[in-house]
């Protein structure tokens, strides 16, 4: 039986919507705990917001790699898309808030999960193309190295607007 990549990044949305969304809470949910604050929000900045992006689509690429061997340029058309997802969620934070002046909280949700289903739409689209030459090494190698900026940047923050919490 022949997967379907459209129903598996249809999968990967839920997933991520999902564990994204216990990861907002799981930091107060473990007692702080500095372990689980390597991948989940530690507080409610820009940054932290893209970090329960980041790792739910990270994880379940790994997951779906084990499925997708023979798109050569899976590990590409992932980092296109998790990256355009990071990219997004502080350009429609900031932008309607510099329109609307602040967010509430349902408008706050509802960039996570608009952004995380852009991304998968984006990147089941690029399944669907012509595969174009892959790194599939620098690939994984730059989700790998945001990954660790992600964790190391919970416990050494810079001096940021993206890293300061509104609350």
């Amino acid at each position: 039986m022949k997967r379907s990549i459209s129903l598996w990044q249809f999968f990967g949305f839920l997933f991520t919507s999902v564990i994204g969304t216990l990861l907002h809470f799981l930091y107060k949910w473990s007692g702080e705990n500095a372990l689980v604050a390597l991948f989940s929000a530690i507080n409610e900045s820009t940054w932290e917001h893209m970090k329960i992006l980041f790792f739910p689509m990270f994880i379940f690429a790994i997951i779906e790699s084990r499925l997708f061997k023979e798109y050569d340029n899976f590990w590409c058309v992932k980092l296109k898309g998790i990256l355009l997802g990071l990219l997004l969620i502080p350009v429609v934070f900031y932008t309607f808030n510099g329109v609307v002046g602040a967010s509430p909280d349902f408008v706050n949700i509802a960039i996570f999960f608009i952004t995380a289903a852009i991304s998968y739409i984006y990147e089941t689209k690029q399944f669907k193309k012509e595969p174009s030459h892959c790194n599939k090494a620098a690939a994984l190698g730059t989700l790998l190295i945001i990954a660790f900026l992600f964790a190391i940047f919970t416990f050494i923050t810079p001096t940021l607007n993206i890293f300061v919490s509104p609350i």
